[in-house]
């Protein structure tokens, strides 16, 4: 006889993960289904060499929650980190976000006042009205030298098709500061976990049964009977067959390798904002740990990428097509009784790491309250 269980989640991610500490700590007991070989989905990162790899990309924890930050602290050992990334463009590194460093190095200006009069003029010189795309919107917010610069050829090959093409909604604000100031959060709290997020998420899912490598949806009806209530974290629209149609992703490829060497590049993530390298950033991993001393480095470039089944869906596709599919899932997903569905896959939204953090305990809290 199988054990029977409170809850049944499916999925190690941190929506997951959050969810299976929050129900192990009320007493609850909770199997963890999990369908790759590692717990911590997007977060997962990998020790080589001594250095902590962003598997799927890098992260960083920033957050103005106070209850975020606290259970980050209780179960992960964090240090702070100031995220100052770059954007390298023709041969020359700019700042980000936009700041009194970028609007210098762009154009040789050395106050706000100076600064705010280009932008002003530049926008002038669009004459945009209501915008209609991407480009026309960025054009409208920070005229034509910052558009060209810092964010058409980094969003053209992050989504694949031109900034003309792409809804205007995308960028619904472009962050401009007029101090020097290159940390990219404003947040008041921002930090990393020592050794990865990894052992984050094992801290986590302490207590929990957990099966790894298992398809949840190849035999679902089974692995439900094992418990009371369901926690589904995975792509929405999967759940239901594709029933009424198939929600768009963006994907990415990553490719990472050793250098012998101590350091490649200045900070840990560096913005390719031309069209050409194809890849739209470099991560260096030792970078995120300012005490961690190796003899080599590990860098990852990383593509955009389109995405199809067997690859990891990353980043919606927030245009109005999809956001009506989306809509229709969800009501759909209100109508099953005793499953709850919670996090970006889930719920087709994208989610920082404390937004997932937030949606996780609010849900755990309407489970206790028994809604």
């Amino acid at each position: 006889m199988e054990k029977h269980y409170d809850y049944l989640i499916v999925g190690s991610g941190l929506a997951g993960a959050t969810l299976t500490r929050l129900l192990l700590d009320a007493g609850k007991s909770v199997l963890v289904l999990e369908k790759r070989n590692q717990v911590g989905g997007n977060i997962a990162t990998d020790m080589v060499s001594g250095i902590p790899v962003h598997t799927y990309g890098p992260h960083i924890f920033h957050t103005d929650d106070e209850f975020a930050w606290d259970f980050f602290n209780k179960y992960a050992d964090v240090y702070p980190y100031k995220n100052t990334p770059k954007a390298f463009y023709k041969g020359k590194y700019y700042s980000m976000p936009f700041n009194m460093y970028t609007f210098e190095a762009l154009w040789g200006v050395k106050t706000p006042e100076e600064a705010k009069a280009k932008i002003d003029e530049e926008v002038a010189k669009e004459h945009i009205g209501e915008p209609k795309n991407l480009e026309e919107q960025a054009l409208s917010m920070v005229g034509r030298t910052i558009f060209e610069t810092l964010i058409k050829g980094y969003t053209e090959k992050q989504w694949g098709r031109p900034c003309s093409a792409l809804p205007a909604s995308i960028i619904k604000r472009l962050p401009l500061r007029f101090e020097y100031n290159d940390n990219y959060f404003n947040d008041k709290y921002q930090g990393q976990p020592k050794g990865g997020y990894t052992p984050f998420v094992e801290n986590l899912l302490k207590g929990a049964d957990v099966r790894l490598g298992v398809d949840y949806l190849a035999d679902k009806e089974s692995y439900d009977a094992l418990a009371d209530k369901i926690i589904y974290t995975g792509r929405l629209d999967e759940y239901f067959g594709f029933k009424l149609g198939r929600l768009e992703w963006r994907s990415l490829r990553f490719e990472t390798e050793e250098l012998k060497q101590p350091s490649y590049q200045e900070v840990a993530v560096v913005n390719y904002t031309d069209v050409s390298p194809s890849y739209t950033r470099i991560t260096e991993h030792k970078k995120f740990d300012p005490e961690l001393e190796t003899e080599t480095t590990i860098i990852t470039k990383e593509y955009p990428d389109s995405f199809e089944e067997g690859k990891i869906p990353y980043y919606t596709v927030n245009d109005e097509k999809n956001s009506k599919l989306a809509d229709e899932y969800r009501e759909l997903a209100k109508q099953i009784p005793n499953v709850y569905f919670v996090g970006r896959l889930a719920s087709y939204r994208y989610f920082d790491m404390d937004d997932t953090i937030i949606e996780a305990k609010k849900l755990f809290e309407k489970l206790e309250q028994g809604e």
